[in-house]
């Protein structure tokens, strides 16, 4: 039985084969392959060699990972084992000049790339979802709400087109992330790929190592520069932010006494019969909340990348890496599912919106009302309507005692003409906007 089924992780139960054990070990065997294939792309290696090197194959991760206790990490006996697996003429060239950590970083590098397609295309889900969802409901009026209470009236469109900013800037930015490979040698120096293949051989032997494995070519040696780790880790923290930011608005106005949002598959509860609860919101909060602080612990292992190579830091990055993307993989799946079965409930919106009785628009009445009747005259409107009286009387009496006229009472109380560019904005994020930065 496996260690992590997910069983505690329920938000990502299901969504992590892109990250598991055998995912892993599958790019770290195709790691060591297109090593070889680099150098055959630098004419050191005869192609039949690198043809014979793609059978090159490990399976047992329960034994490298055991074995790999000795020397800190599981590359060390995998090469073992390769050679040991491995043609006559194919074993010299297994994992020659390389260093372990030339074959794991760049392995997570492909797990990472892999993983952050799912993202990606999870995300373009949610965008598409929302979209719909803004354009639906974009002059449906809603209370707003500052600091827990009722502010201004807004749209319910409008605040799924905030959603959705988030959600794409997040989209172009993972999408934006590089996936370098990376080829130094022992001290980062690629002195043994020099003496292997002779130094314009070497300087071309990283490039052509990620082209044979579809990763970026790398810009120098990264052992102890990890920003590609760093920023990968931002941009999959920024795609869960945005998440987290839809779930916990489907979570708080999915409220019983709420009521003006559900999900379109509620969960159950083992108690509770009548209870449907927003259990996809919670999952993607449950996401929300960790993400940050795996990336922390990846910026931590960043700075303390000490010497050419880095001790303890570097073997922090993996799991937290790895739990990372599982989050992310998790929290987006969910996050497609939620958003495109959102469901509005348009009564218990309205009801909330007229649940202050028209002092929703107050900030309105201050801006038309305080040149005609005054500060002080709105702030008594204001005050004695939220102790029960009729607003809408209160405003007449006000403005026949101002001597005023002109003002269409009705129209200035109601709460759907006081949206603002609510309509505009909405239009603006969902018509069609500009392509995302090429995807890498």
């Amino acid at each position: 039985m496996p260690f992590d089924a997910g069983l505690l992780s329920p938000v990502t139960a299901g969504h992590e084969a892109a990250v598991s054990d055998a995912a892993v070990l599958s790019a770290l065997v195709a790691a060591e392959r297109a090593l070889i294939a680099a150098y055959a792309a630098v004419g050191a290696v005869p192609d039949d060699i690198r043809a014979e090197a793609d059978a090159l194959a490990a399976t047992d991760v329960r034994a490298l990972a055991l074995a790999g206790v000795a020397g800190g990490n599981p590359v060390i006996p995998l090469a073992k084992e390769l050679r040991r697996t491995a043609g006559e003429r194919v074993r010299p060239w297994v994992h020659r000049g390389a260093t372990s950590q030339d074959i794991l970083d760049t392995a997570l590098m492909t797990v990472a790339k892999g993983a952050a397609g799912h993202v990606v295309a999870a995300l373009d889900a949610v965008a598409g979802s929302l979209e719909a969802f803004a354009r639906t409901h974009r002059d449906l009026p809603a209370a707003a709400r500052t600091l827990t209470q009722h502010a201004v009236p807004t749209t319910v469109g409008l605040r799924a087109s905030t959603w959705l900013r988030a959600v794409r800037r997040a989209r172009a930015r993972l999408a934006a992330a590089e996936f370098p490979a990376q080829l130094g040698g022992a001290g980062g120096t690629l002195a043994s790929f020099v003496e292997i293949v002779g130094a314009e051989r070497a300087a071309r032997l990283p490039a052509a190592f990620a082209a044979a494995l579809g990763l970026d070519a790398p810009d120098g040696v990264w052992h102890v520069t990890r920003w590609p780790v760093t920023e990968l880790a931002d941009a999959l923290v920024q795609a869960v932010d945005a998440l987290g930011l839809i779930a916990a608005d489907v979570a708080t106005l999915s409220r019983t006494e709420i009521g003006e949002l559900a999900e379109g598959t509620g969960g159950g509860s083992s108690a509770m019969p009548q209870k449907q609860n927003p259990a996809r919101s919670v999952l993607i909060r449950s996401a929300a909340i960790r993400a940050p602080h795996l990336a922390a612990t990846l910026h931590a292992a960043a700075a303390l990348a000490v010497d050419e190579r880095p001790d303890g830091a570097w073997h922090a990055e993996w799991p937290a890496l790895r739990e990372l993307l599982r989050t992310a993989l998790g929290a987006s799946a969910h996050a497609a599912v939620l958003a495109a079965g959102l469901r509005v409930d348009a009564d218990a919106v309205a009801r909330n919106l007229a649940a202050t009785h028209g002092l929703i628009v107050a900030e309105r009445l201050s801006v038309v009302l305080g040149p005609l009747i005054g500060a002080g005259g709105v702030a008594d409107v204001v005050a004695r309507a939220g102790a029960g009286g009729d607003l809408a009387a209160l405003v007449h009496a006000a403005i026949a005692e101002a001597g005023a006229s002109g003002v269409d009472v009705d129209a200035l109380l109601e709460p759907a003409s006081y949206t603002g560019l609510a309509g505009r904005l909405v239009d603006e994020v969902t018509a069609d906007h500009p392509p995302l930065e090429e995807d890498r």
